[in-house]
């Protein structure tokens, strides 16, 4: 079984709105847009090969594609999607807010005693297909815990 933690947090792009909150989510302790950026990182490798200059620059616009193109879910716009059961659904959104943007869709599945995440996909990207990540599987108990009261972190755990 995996462990996950539900938090808020204020994106980094809308310091002006101290109202805003988007949803944030660990995996056995890993933001889920590392373990996303893992699984997308030889894909926007081979899509973005050649692209620039030289290799040192390929390396570079990869590794900051990969490190921008999720962000959270606008806390009011999803407050009850992660119940979804049998529903596929995005877990994060773009970067920009716009969480159709860029999401991150998965299968919830919802049985008496767990909660699984699996078939993760890009849908601007089906050439990807399945993202080598997941199955996620959580203790139905400790999910609606997790979901029920999400803290509020003073900013972005993923920024510096």
């Amino acid at each position: 079984m995996n462990a996950i933690e539900f938090f808020h947090h204020r994106p980094a792009e809308s310091p002006a709105h101290p109202d805003c909150l988007v949803w944030g989510v660990r995996i056995d302790g890993t933001d889920l847009r590392a373990l996303v950026g893992e699984a997308t990182y030889p894909l926007w490798r081979a899509e973005l090969a050649g692209e620039f200059d030289d290799e040192a620059e390929d390396e570079r616009e990869t590794a900051e594609q990969v490190r921008v193109q999720h962000g959270g879910l606008g806390v009011v716009e999803f407050e009850d999607h992660f119940r979804s059961a049998g529903d596929t659904v995005p877990l994060l959104g773009c970067s920009c807010g716009i969480w159709g943007c860029w999401p991150l869709m998965a299968k919830v599945t919802v049985s008496s005693t767990t909660v699984t995440w699996s078939s993760f996909r890009q849908p601007y990207r089906e050439q990807w297909g399945e993202l080598a990540m997941g199955p996620y599987e959580f203790p139905r108990d400790s999910y609606e815990a997790a979901l029920a009261a999400p803290p509020v972190l003073d900013g972005d755990p993923l920024l510096p």
